[in-house]
């Protein structure tokens, strides 16, 4: 079996990023657990996975320190699984993947889901970034400063 490159000791925060949380089914765990996800058979549920891929990316992220086992909500024997600080920092790399797939990877008219405001109902706003003073910032706008 070929050993997967690790870039867990990389100067670059993008690489260093992709190496905890980069493949598709630990993204999918995140955004199901922002979605509710807490016990096993939830995450297994949703996505569909093999049993041990998902009991491999869960471990790799509670060893990431992005999800947290706490005892279950009901009281019962089971461990729960949820977003720790850490995990919940993703949710804008949540939201950004998910409204770029809504504008790249969708028709106009074809349905899907929707991230929405609870307190107002509504979709949220794009998301931007801006630069300190406030100015929208695009790819064109900035550099990367590497280290020396």
């Amino acid at each position: 079996m070929v050993e997967r490159t690790r870039f867990d000791d990389s100067d670059c925060p993008v690489a260093r990023s992709v190496d905890t949380i980069g493949d598709w089914w630990s993204l999918l765990i995140v955004r199901d657990a922002f979605d509710g996800s807490r016990r096993f058979g939830e995450f297994q549920r949703g996505l569909g996975v093999a049993k041990n891929i998902l009991t491999a990316r869960l471990r790799s992220l509670v060893a990431a320190g992005v999800l947290d086992t706490v005892p279950a909500s009901d009281g019962s024997a089971y461990r729960e699984y949820v977003l720790t600080p850490k995990g919940k920092d993703l949710f804008p790399v949540v939201v950004a993947l998910r409204q770029w797939g809504e504008r790249n990877l969708f028709a106009p008219d074809e349905p899907h889901s929707e991230l929405t405001d609870l307190r107002q109902g509504r979709p949220l706003r794009t998301l931007e970034v801006h630069a300190a003073d406030g100015r929208r910032l695009d790819a064109d706008d900035t550099t990367v400063t590497k280290v020396t």
